[in-house]
């Protein structure tokens, strides 16, 4: 659960973004572990979307992320991931990832700001956005305004289907780039398949280690590449690539075959 740090945080992004965006401010919600209610505070990030009523111009935008930075106001975690989208785009519905801006920076997080969605490297992949708007509709814990549920829209199952399948081939590809599993983070890589199969099987989304529970009680297979994806998470050993790509690749043919 959050600690009284993380929750002082949350009230001190939202009435910045009050006194920023003025009459122009619809909501602020808390996404990710939050969220979905897997919070840790040496290792989440905090991540938060605020929905505007029109699009922003680059002096409100600057001023957002003068404001934001960890240096003006100092992160509590790992770092913070904020998006900020239109009220429009929050209701889409489609895989688009339509933001107005996005700042991500913390104490153990490199800071990076992007106006536009073409500001930001293709390789970063585009499929995040429209995952973490489902996660919202269905989740989302609401700071500020009306409830996520009313704000953001799910995509059509297709839709969400298609960016399952392009988390999978981003995270598997970066599993299969041999020397860097300290930088991907294996059992992040392992628990995300997890959490995109859960999803898929089910049709609800639940945290990255409570999916691999939910799929460790069927009796899914390497049994043993997800518990030690859960411990890691407490300090255990992650798994090696190797043990990643088996799972990854198991998850992304069932999700592939439909």
């Amino acid at each position: 659960m959050p600690t009284v740090d993380v929750e002082r945080y949350l009230e001190a992004v939202v009435k910045t973004a009050q006194d920023v965006l003025g009459l122009g401010f619809v909501g602020a919600y808390a996404a990710g572990s939050i969220a979905l209610d897997a919070f840790q505070p040496d290792r989440s990030d905090i991540d938060i979307a605020v929905v505007c009523r029109s699009p922003l111009n680059q002096s409100t935008k600057r001023a957002l992320i003068a404001q934001l930075r960890h240096r003006a106001l100092p992160c509590p975690a790992r770092g913070l991931e904020l998006v900020v989208y239109t009220r429009t785009a929050a209701q889409s519905g489609t895989a688009d990832p339509g933001f107005e801006l996005e700042l991500n920076d913390g104490p153990a997080m490199g800071f990076r700001q992007s106006f536009e969605p073409a500001n930001r490297p293709a390789a970063d992949g585009a499929f995040w956005y429209g995952i973490d708007r489902s996660i919202l509709h269905q989740s989302g814990r609401s700071l500020a305004g009306p409830p996520a549920s009313k704000t953001f829209s799910d995509l059509p199952p297709e839709e969400l289907r298609a960016l399952l399948i392009d988390s999978l081939h981003w995270w598997t590809a970066r599993s299969n780039q041999s020397g860097r599993e300290s930088e991907v983070g294996t059992e992040e890589a392992v628990l995300g398949a997890c959490r995109a199969l859960v999803r898929h099987r089910d049709g609800r989304w639940l945290s990255k280690a409570a999916a691999g529970r939910r799929l460790l009680s069927t009796g899914y297979q390497p049994a043993e590449t997800i518990e030690q994806s859960i411990a890691a998470r407490s300090g255990g050993r992650p798994p090696s690539s190797g043990q990643a790509l088996i799972l990854q690749r198991r998850a992304l043919a069932e999700i592939l075959a439909g």
